[in-house]
């Protein structure tokens, strides 16, 4: 199977996961680690243009599981985290996994937010290793192995 094909199937399959889920992912701690994992995942080359921005911002606002929260203080709260990641990666970074890493206490919402930052990740067909080794950095923010997701 072709990596494109593999990368699309597990994006599916991570989302129906996901939906299985919707109803359990409510909590502050998973909104505030969901922002902020699309956020380092879309500024995984410590930049990210307009049109990153705005692709990342219609994954966003288009997943259903995030629908649990108003579009617009996602929205707010993914470009905060842009803004802090694109001021000073390496800082911003240190302050997004620790917002990630609050997801830690419920292993269930851990998994969807490292399960959102691969399904944003893949989205433009290309993985890229900048992204990968983001979303490894946050399975360990939230103790989960990278090794779970093939990572």
């Amino acid at each position: 199977m072709a990596f494109w094909d593999k990368l699309r199937e597990s994006s599916q399959t991570m989302q129906t996961q996901l939906m299985a889920k919707k109803n359990d992912l409510k909590s502050g701690a998973f909104r505030d680690a969901s922002m902020a994992m699309c956020a380092l995942v879309a500024a995984a080359d410590g930049s990210v243009d307009p049109s990153e921005r705005q692709r990342t911002a219609a994954l966003i606002a288009s997943n259903e599981v995030l629908q649990n929260f108003p579009a617009e203080d996602l929205q707010r709260r993914f470009n905060g985290y842009v803004d802090k990641l694109t001021a000073d990666f390496a800082f911003g970074k240190v302050g997004v996994l620790q917002d990630i890493g609050k997801a830690k206490k419920k292993p269930a919402e851990a998994r969807a937010v490292i399960q959102i930052g691969i399904i944003i990740g893949g989205a433009d067909g290309n993985f890229d290793d900048n992204e990968k080794a983001v979303v490894r950095e946050a399975c360990h923010a939230v103790g989960l192995p990278p090794a779970e997701f093939e990572l």
